[in-house]
């Protein structure tokens, strides 16, 4: 019986060691070494609380969205990291992120459905709110923007 609190206590352990391990073994296998990071600050405000189910749910609404239209998507997005907190966006071909530029417009655009979510409308924000407040909210702590060939752009979310 002492061996179940052994256990579970190297299973804890190993998994806050083999989180912070899993988000660095991403490098090279999602998208090349990162090249450039920036921190977005901005509360326009206060949070709701987001869970993992809410971040997961995000993810799939948009992928869904993008298997929906005419043409096939020319990005993936997914969520990763134990609580779903970490959001990836790679590019599927060799135009759409062809820059770090072209990945920003992306966002931007990105953000005209987030300003019409019932959260920014209510909140009196849609004027203002973008893609990057909308991740934040969620409870996003990252996203990394990637052509995934060349470069690879990390925003941090404070």
């Amino acid at each position: 019986m002492r061996a179940l609190p052994i256990f579970a206590v190297a299973f804890c352990a190993f998994a806050i060691i083999g989180h912070h391990a899993a988000a660095e073994e991403r490098v090279g296998y999602y998208y090349p070494p990162i090249t450039s990071t920036e921190v977005f600050e901005r509360t326009l405000a206060p949070t709701p609380d987001a869970s993992r189910a809410v971040r997961i749910g995000f993810v799939t609404q948009v992928t869904q969205q993008q298997l929906q239209a005419p043409s096939a998507p020319r990005y993936v997005m997914f969520a990763k990291g134990a609580e779903a907190e970490e959001v990836i966006i790679v590019a599927l071909d060799d135009q759409v992120f062809a820059s770090l530029f072209r990945a920003r417009a992306i966002m931007a655009q990105l953000s005209a459905p987030a300003r019409q979510t019932a959260f920014f409308v209510e909140k009196q924000l849609a004027d203002v709110a973008t893609f990057y407040d909308m991740l934040k909210i969620m409870g996003f702590v990252s996203l990394t923007l990637s052509d995934g060939v060349r470069w690879t752009h990390r925003v941090t979310f404070r």
